[in-house]
């Protein structure tokens, strides 16, 4: 296992709506850019479009890269799309005003921020838009009595905006439901609902850092059942799949809210003991084999009874690094098996 941090699922999709975030802004800034030097352009305030467009393209150039954030985030993403509203509303005010070709450009962001920022944000980026939609409108309308009929015609052009902004919202927010969906498929063992192999790691590897930073101990248990393969082979595999659910059981109603365990095997799983030195992480591991053997489970009316072999090795008392505790962790538990199963080692006792 390698100490480094994986990716979440979650990070590589900001990765992801971050690149594209990217490439919008400079689609941006290249839209307006056409507009204005496009014959016929209605601009009311030419120097001050060209600060505008001088300074949004700064702002890409030191806040994306100039690497002052090394990890992506959602308040990064909003930032950057708040400022997006800012500049498109100072150029399309600058440019017609509610008449403007360049309102439209508001569209990318409410379907940017739908997609990547969620409802709350993205109604009220909706909400500061239609405050300056209507602020743009007051020198049009205010030069007669604003009627009922001037209302519906300001609400009939910015009708799109609710609309898209509505409709994409909804879609992102199935999407976003599909998206965990399949994230807890592909981090969850299907047979006990434990953490797999892949999620262990991440959710390990990020505990370490942790325990590494704040100067708290941790444990390692890897747990072996000792004759799941003879009681797949006299009763069949759906009595190995209902031992393995009790063992599971038995492991989850053990553990702390903090605690981590995972099914990473055929017949093995691996808990991790958050602030936990080695004696307490013997005194759990005796409990936990206590539990599973005075269990008795019953399946396809056949009484079924195991043990378990655990092995321990512990932070910092054994290793610092996190790829060896897992190695020790393992010798411990080859041990346990050398030393007749049903058996609790912990490495510095084989060390």
């Amino acid at each position: 296992m390698s100490e480094a941090n994986p990716l979440s699922a979650k990070q590589v999709q900001l990765k992801g709506f971050s690149r594209t975030l990217a490439e919008l802004e400079w689609l941006l800034l290249i839209l307006v850019l056409l507009y204005y030097v496009s014959p016929g352009a209605h601009i009311d305030a030419g120097l001050g479009v060209v600060i505008a467009m001088s300074a949004f393209a700064l702002f890409v150039i030191a806040f994306r890269y100039a690497n002052f954030f090394t990890r992506e985030s959602r308040w990064k993403l909003a930032i950057e799309s708040w400022v997006m509203i800012v500049f498109i509303s100072y150029v399309s005010y600058h440019t017609g005003g509610v008449n403007s070709p360049l309102l439209n450009l508001y569209l990318m962001v409410l379907i940017t921020s739908a997609l990547t920022l969620g409802k709350v944000t993205t109604l009220l980026e909706f909400l500061l838009i239609a405050v300056v939609y209507l602020y743009m409108g007051i020198p049009e309308y205010s030069r007669t009595s604003f009627t009922i009929v001037d209302f519906s015609h300001l609400m009939t052009l910015f009708a799109p905006f609710l609309l898209i902004t509505y409709l994409t919202t909804m879609l992102a927010a199935d999407v976003h439901d599909g998206m965990e969906v399949l994230r807890l498929l592909s981090e969850t063992d299907e047979l006990t609902g434990l953490n797999n192999r892949r999620a262990f790691t991440r959710l390990v590897s990020r505990e370490a850092k942790k325990a590494s930073r704040y100067g708290r101990p941790y444990s390692i248990m890897m747990i072996d059942i000792d004759n799941l393969k003879a009681i797949n082979d006299r009763h069949g595999h759906s009595a190995g799949d209902s031992l393995l659910k009790m063992v599971s059981d038995s492991v989850s109603d053990s553990l702390r809210e903090s605690d981590i365990a995972a099914r990473v095997g055929g017949d093995e799983f691996l808990i991790m003991l958050t602030e936990t030195d080695s004696e307490r992480a013997r005194e759990a591991g005796l409990r936990l084999r206590t539990a599973i053997g005075n269990t008795i489970h019953r399946a396809d009316d056949l009484t079924i009874t195991t043990t378990v072999s655990i092995g321990i090795s512990s932070y910092p008392d054994d290793s610092k690094d996190l790829n060896e505790i897992m190695e020790f962790a393992d010798k411990a538990l080859y041990q346990s098996k050398m030393d007749g199963r049903d058996t609790i080692t912990a490495y510095h006792d084989i060390a």
